[in-house]
């Protein structure tokens, strides 16, 4: 029975604009997961997106659609970045997706009843970007630790978790499992700065907004984004679901894989939710440092975007893997400049890689008509290199079962850098000039080639796409499942056919690409930038802009549910004769019933858009102070269609 190895990310937030940062947790889970599998293990790699909260309440406002309609949108685009950099997850989870909602309130309800969550006030300094509360002492200059940007006072009836409770038991889980955070930084970083303070309990539920789980015995209230995200690696399992066979065969998790800046959520959170709960904790939590831009963290909101599309699109989706993979010291921050892109590509990918292919398959087409040679005739010099080929899976499997794996791709390539020196050693192009070295000649070319496939095969968790094309150029078929056939040298067939194929990674210019990179830079920054505001100014619109709104009175002609929707009605309306449709979100305040008949103002000119594959002909305007919804009304009748100034 294979050993079983449970790896995950964090789940993301949906965003419309992914950046390279957002794909190296993801791409270093999948060269893991891709390793471990071929190594023999039976793996479980789950991902997905975490979609609730006020962030997705007011950026779904914002854009005239519902939360659930905006980050459906947004999830294709994050689905379709991870098929581009053939990213092999065994599950996607969603945090809207019903069996999650089912077993995130049963869970909620479970520590409720067993006394680990309570309910009170709360009154604290709240970070919307980060949907985080913060003690004053915890804020860094009056902002946000983990952000920076501003916070704002809040206070609020909710329920709390008990987590200071749990204070002496992950003292105890540190002390007992010493490998339960790495690097070991980050636990003296917990340690330190949150648990030696004295844990605070958790907020874990809201009232100020309605995009969220609701508490299934209180719907004032939805459940806040801590047991709601982080139970996603059990619920995604079956836990507290109608079938739960994949959490009894997977969890506990071999290594939940997270940036730093939630390293205290999956260390000091979760574990302590699992301990109320009763459930098996983790084996692992590694916190990898971020990928920076500038000594920055690379974000979009701070203007540091590098598009994975464009650099996949532009130099192959195994370059950016490989990137991403080598250069960032891991665990440490990296540091991403196009440069070091293209300098690693260039030396790494197109000078050792690419060139040893390239003049392997060359050398057996000029020499040998394009068929592998015989390898029987081996001498001296070729131990180094056959000893190299033995010896790299187990060195290779140490770095990525100790999670170095910038490392474990150095030792890959210290063989392809070696059978380049060995190319140099033997000079098969002097040997090609006496006859009577024919068979030596032979076992030179043979040995490159063997080499070049057991390169192929380790790279192929790191670089599956360039792996199967030197599979494809040593015509080989498809790439192995296992790593049986590098264990011993030799097993590449003599007597098959090689092509050569078009380079692997063609060597840039580098100064010339700078510059071609420069220029799609100030093109993206000229798409995006906005006109400068005075602090006077922000927010406010010019009497030009305002006049291009088309504001009337419409009169509600019926009034119905949406199916399948808490927060939508269909309000058919009578706008000056005409009759239209609009859905709003206003269900959790008004019944149909009460709106029929009623006189409305709407937003006449704006842009038509399917909510629930319905065409809504515009908006509503309502008012609201945080808590209460009340739609605008004229003070008297009017007709149906009179304007609004």
């Amino acid at each position: 029975m294979k050993e079983k190895f449970y790896i995950t990310t964090p789940i993301y937030y949906p965003s419309g604009n992914w950046h390279l940062g957002h794909c190296y947790t993801t791409v270093i889970c999948d060269a893991i997961a891709r390793f471990k599998r071929m190594d023999g293990f039976d793996v479980f790699f789950l991902t997905g997106t975490d979609e609730h909260g006020v962030k997705i309440e007011k950026r779904a406002a914002e854009n005239n659609t519902t939360p659930k309609a905006f980050v459906d949108a947004l999830v294709g685009n994050i689905k379709e970045l991870w098929k581009t950099l053939g990213i092999s997850y065994d599950k996607f989870i969603r945090t809207t997706d019903d069996y999650h909602v089912e077993a995130v309130q049963k869970i909620f309800k479970k520590l409720y009843d067993n006394g680990d969550i309570y309910k009170a006030e709360y009154e604290g300094m709240y970070c919307t970007p980060c949907e985080s509360f913060w003690t004053e002492s915890q804020l860094v200059d009056g902002k946000c630790p983990d952000c920076g940007r501003p916070v704002e006072k809040a206070k609020e009836e909710s329920y709390f978790f008990r987590l200071s409770k749990y204070q002496d038991n992950l003292i105890e889980l540190y002390q007992n499992n010493p490998e339960f955070i790495s690097p070991k930084s980050r636990m003296n970083e917990m340690i330190n700065n949150f648990i030696k303070p004295g844990l605070q309990d958790l907020c874990v539920s809201r009232t100020s907004f309605k995009w969220g789980i609701p508490v299934s015995f209180d719907d004032k209230h939805v459940i806040y984004v801590w047991i709601d995200a982080l139970t996603n690696y059990i619920t995604a399992l079956g836990y507290e679901g109608k079938d739960d066979s994949l959490f009894k065969k997977y969890w506990p998790a071999d290594l939940h894989m997270v940036g730093k800046e939630i390293v205290r959520f999956h260390t000091i959170i979760w574990p302590a939710i699992l301990m109320a709960l009763g459930v098996e904790l983790p084996k692992k939590v590694y916190g990898h440092g971020w990928l920076l831009i500038g000594g920055d963290k690379m974000s979009k909101s701070k203007g540091n975007v590098v598009d994975p599309f464009v650099l996949s699109e532009r130099y192959g989706v195994d370059a950016v893997r490989y990137f991403l993979l080598r250069e960032v010291p891991f665990g440490s921050d990296g540091v991403y400049t196009n440069e070091a892109l293209l300098n690693r590509t260039n030396a790494d990918l197109a000078n050792d890689l690419g060139n040893l292919v390239s003049r392997t398959t060359a050398m057996i087409t000029q020499y040998f008509g394009g068929i592998i040679p015989d390898g029987s005739y081996r001498e001296e010099i070729d131990n180094e290199l056959v000893s190299l080929c033995e010896e790299a899976l187990e060195k290779v499997r140490r770095d990525v079962d100790n999670l170095l794996i910038p490392e474990s791709l150095a030792e890959i390539f210290k063989l392809i850098q070696r059978a380049n020196k060995y190319i140099d050693e033997t000079t098969p192009w002097i040997l090609a000039k006496d006859e009577s070295k024919k068979q030596r000649l032979g076992t030179v070319l043979y040995n490159l080639a063997e080499t070049i496939r057991i390169s192929a095969v380790l790279l192929s968790p790191f670089m599956p796409d360039t792996a199967q094309r030197i599979f494809d150029d040593l015509q080989l078929g498809k790439l192995p499942d296992s790593f049986d056939s590098v264990k011993t040298f030799g097993l590449l067939e003599s007597g098959k056919p090689v092509v050569k194929g078009k380079a692997l990674f063609p060597r840039i210019d580098v100064k010339k690409e700078l510059v071609e990179l420069e220029k799609l830079a100030e093109k993206h920054e000229k798409k995006q930038e906005k006109p400068a505001e005075s602090n006077e100014e922000k927010g406010l619109v010019s009497i030009d802009d305002f006049s291009k709104i088309e504001l009337a009175t419409a009169k509600v002609l019926t009034c119905e549910k949406v199916e399948k929707s808490d927060k939508l009605l269909k309000l058919t309306l009578d706008v000056g004769g005409k009759q239209r449709t609009v859905v709003s979100g206003i269900a959790q305040y008004y019944t149909p019933e009460y709106m029929a008949g009623k006189t409305v103002v709407i937003v006449k000119n704006l842009k038509p858009v399917k909510l629930k594959g319905i065409l809504s002909e515009g908006m509503i305007l309502c008012a609201s102070n945080g808590k209460d919804v009340v739609f605008v009304s004229p003070e008297k009748e009017i007709e149906s269609g009179s304007g609004v100034n």
